[in-house]
């Protein structure tokens, strides 16, 4: 087990709205979805992003930081790679959309926030996996629930904030969260719409890629219908439902 210094990122999704009704397709689906779209998520997180593990409706990330404050610098970079890689998965699922239930109809609601932390943890390999430990990685789990009042942003503590780019800064908004336990910690927050420069991908319908997806995604789905797996049983932003599993 070792210390080391890192940058914490949580790419958080959310968005179902309190009208989700409790049935097992609505859940199967919502469950397949978010899975989805964690998957394009971890294939948008370029190097050094690691993936460590998955939480959820969310997908925990660090990097290490040398010495070199210029590590911090393109952390920028790494959050739009990842948004842009969920905006185009969205997109495509939005196109492709064949099934008409709660947990498919409403992809298009679904959004995307991060918050960020730059602190030290311990690393210590459990077979092929590395698990951080330590109270920085309590921290930025903690700044999950915070106070900003958007959708999609990105929350971060005052390291990470100095380290965006001069044309960036001016977007900052300062605040301060009271974090469970850990006291009151600064924090600045972007709002992912105002600093968005690149538009979302163009995504082309495509009537043989929408049914092939229909039939995989259907099979994915099949062991919550089913009752094999329990669906969005650990998702944290699912919100209130109505109605019971049938």
């Amino acid at each position: 087990m070792g210390i080391e210094r890192a940058l914490l990122l949580i790419a958080d999704i959310g968005g179902y709205t309190r009208f989700m009704k409790v049935h097992r397709i609505n859940l199967a689906h919502a469950q397949t979805v978010v899975t989805e779209l964690l998957e394009a998520v971890i294939d948008g997180a370029p190097s050094p992003l690691k993936l460590s593990k998955l939480e959820g409706d969310a997908a925990f990330f660090y990097a290490p930081i040398s010495k070199r404050e210029t590590d911090l610098t393109k952390f920028a970079q790494l959050v739009t790679s990842i948004r842009l890689s969920f905006l185009r998965k969205q997109k495509e699922m939005t196109i492709d959309q064949v099934c008409t239930c709660d947990g498919c109809t409403q992809v298009g609601q679904l959004k995307l926030k991060f918050v960020a932390h730059d602190g030290e943890v311990a690393i210590h390999k459990v077979k092929r996996m590395e698990e951080l430990a330590g109270v920085d990685v309590i921290t930025v789990h903690r700044m999950l629930k915070n106070s900003v009042p958007l959708s999609e942003y990105v929350l971060m503590t005052d390291k990470v904030a100095e380290s965006l780019s001069q044309p960036l800064q001016p977007f900052l908004k300062k605040g301060q969260e009271e974090l469970e336990g850990l006291g009151t910690v600064t924090t600045y927050f972007v709002d992912l719409n105002e600093i968005a420069q690149v538009p979302p991908p163009e995504v082309m319908p495509g009537p043989v890629r929408r049914w092939i997806k229909y039939f995989r995604f259907t099979a994915r789905a099949l062991p919550y219908m089913l009752g094999f797996k329990k669906a969005c049983d650990d998702f944290k932003n699912m919100g209130p439902v109505t109605g019971s599993p049938s």
